[in-house]
């Protein structure tokens, strides 16, 4: 057998609102957690596009991603694997109503500090406050 993946990346849905910069936070599946769009790269794909077709399947969104990474957060998937994740930002342009996972999971705008307080993630709290 192969080593496992341990590299996943992320989009960072951004928008203005009243001249204020908000993100959009997603259920994960299992378990209902807020998170950000996340999933293993794609061979065919630059890591900055595939985070953006994570945020497209995963949030129905759809815009402008930045090529360099704005930071990294790791979670432990299952028991025991450590993930680490590259995060994009992504500049949101189009959200759809219906998306390819919109009947498994919610979607939110928050402010960064609203959304900081609602992921379990202390590193991505921290990519959230900094923002």
């Amino acid at each position: 057998m192969g080593k496992k993946k341990s590299k996943q990346v992320a989009a960072l849905p951004v928008r203005k609102r009243g001249g204020q910069l908000q993100v959009l936070l997603v259920t994960s599946r299992g378990r209902g957690r807020w998170i950000i769009p996340k999933g293993w790269p794609c061979k065919r794909l630059p890591d900055h596009a595939s985070a953006a077709k994570e945020a497209h399947e995963e949030a129905g969104v759809s815009g402008r991603v930045r090529r360099s990474p704005i930071g990294k957060y790791k979670y432990v998937k299952g028991k025991r694997k450590k993930i680490d994740v590259t995060v994009f930002i992504l500049k949101v342009k189009r959200q759809r109503k219906e998306w390819k996972e919109h009947d498994q999971r919610q979607r939110r705008w928050s402010t960064c500090k609203a959304a900081s307080q609602k992921v379990d993630s202390a590193s991505l709290r921290s990519i959230l406050r900094d923002l």
